[in-house]
């Protein structure tokens, strides 16, 4: 049996790691190395299993080759007889959001909830061969990287960013000047954790070398305001116009009062600054799918007494692997977020919704869904293609 159609694995950190004071010292401030962060450490994954998710058309992989100092990337999807040609030497693969394919390495963001889940954004997973590596360069996001198989050494430098530095290359943005600061050999079950910014070179000594990277998303003030602003002004009607009734004659017609651009400014601050109307937005942007396009609805969708009978038969049914869920208490309801969209719960269906974002595995039985309203909602949820069977997962 490969390690992926296993039961997925839990992973419970050691006794001395603290949560809080990680977040209260290190998070977003400094580089920190964890040997032996878990108390048994379970490799997820086959390397030959990557290969083959490299391969398939629906899956972001790429390959990154080096010739001394030229470096050369492939995309995928890639044909499994590349895998004969490569060297022994300098190269290495990546594949995105392997979670979403893969429930023994979506159980690794289990042990990462002390972060709000809306931050997580994937699990990357790349397989190195002796030297192989992307190169030095830096990311705008916090990342924790799990030394999965084999072993990685990782150069960590100070912080870079947009203004620094880097090599001429249309495929990589690797760093021109790399300054290294840190240098650690990572076994099986070490993680090294990096905030946004700092440099960091890894390359693979030896053999069957396989990283665990757990990404975590920031977004962009310029993204945030632009995405806000453009649903904003879907909204707005082109008889909501600017108007000044019971102006006063100027002492200077050249001249653009102050009173005038608090009117304007207020024109617009009134229209982005509705705080319930964000949150709505905000909710379903941080949940959209990863890769919307590869929505797994049901070929037909089910009815109340098919999903019913099912149910009864003590079927249980658990978040789909690349689904997003989250959820923000408002006036006597609750608004669950799922893959973008947003749906109103009160009641049984509340207490459903919050169990469904909170618990570890996502998975909920017939004892869940006694009450109507939650039934309902899981059915909604199924036919939506958030929620699957275990028989289907």
């Amino acid at each position: 049996m490969s390690s992926s159609e296993q039961a997925p694995p839990i992973y419970t950190w050691r006794a001395d790691f603290d949560h809080q004071d990680f977040m209260a010292r290190v998070w977003q401030r400094k580089p920190l190395l964890i040997r032996q962060a878990w108390q048994h450490w379970h490799n997820p994954l086959e390397p030959e299993e990557l290969a083959g998710l490299a391969c398939e058309p629906d899956v972001e992989a790429r390959l990154v080759l080096r010739d001394r100092q030229r470096w050369r990337l492939e995309p995928g999807p890639l044909q499994a007889a590349r895998f004969a040609s490569l060297p022994k030497r300098n190269w290495t693969l990546l594949v995105q959001a392997v979670d979403h394919s893969v429930p023994a390495v979506a159980a690794l963001l289990h042990a990462f909830r002390f972060v709000p889940d809306w931050r997580i954004d994937d699990v990357m997973v790349s397989y190195a061969a002796e030297g192989g590596g992307v190169g030095p360069h830096f990311d705008q996001y916090d990342v924790f990287l799990v030394q999965g198989l084999g072993t990685r050494r990782w150069q960590v430098g100070p912080r870079y960013d947009a203004s620094s530095a880097l090599v001429p290359n249309a495929d990589l943005r690797l760093l021109a000047d790399f300054d290294v600061e840190h240098e650690w050999l990572l076994e099986p079950g070490d993680i090294l954790y990096l905030p946004p910014g700092h440099g960091h070179n890894g390359v693979g000594v030896g053999e069957h070398c396989m990283t665990y990277s757990i990404g975590f998303r920031a977004p962009a003030r310029a993204d945030l305001v632009g995405y806000w602003a453009d649903t904003v002004l879907e909204t707005l009607s082109e008889d909501d116009r600017y108007s000044d009734a019971g102006l006063s004659v100027p002492a200077n017609a050249g001249e653009i009062d102050a009173a005038t651009l608090a009117r304007l400014q207020g024109m617009v601050m009134e229209a982005l600054g509705d705080t319930e109307a964000f949150a709505l937005w905000f909710g379903r942007h941080a949940t959209e799918r990863k890769y919307p396009d590869l929505k797994d609805r049901p070929s037909r969708p089910l009815t109340v007494p098919q999903f019913e009978k099912r149910v009864a038969r003590g079927a249980a049914l658990a978040r789909h692997p690349a689904s997003r869920y989250a959820f923000m208490h408002a006036a006597r309801e609750l608004h669950l977020f799922v893959d973008g969209e947003v749906l109103v719960c009160r009641g049984a269906a509340a207490r459903l919704a919050e169990r469904l974002c909170g618990a570890a595995d996502g998975r909920i039985t017939a004892a869940d869904l006694r009450a109507r309203d939650a039934c309902a909602l899981a059915l909604e949820l199924y036919n939506f293609g958030a929620l699957l069977f275990d028989d289907e997962r």
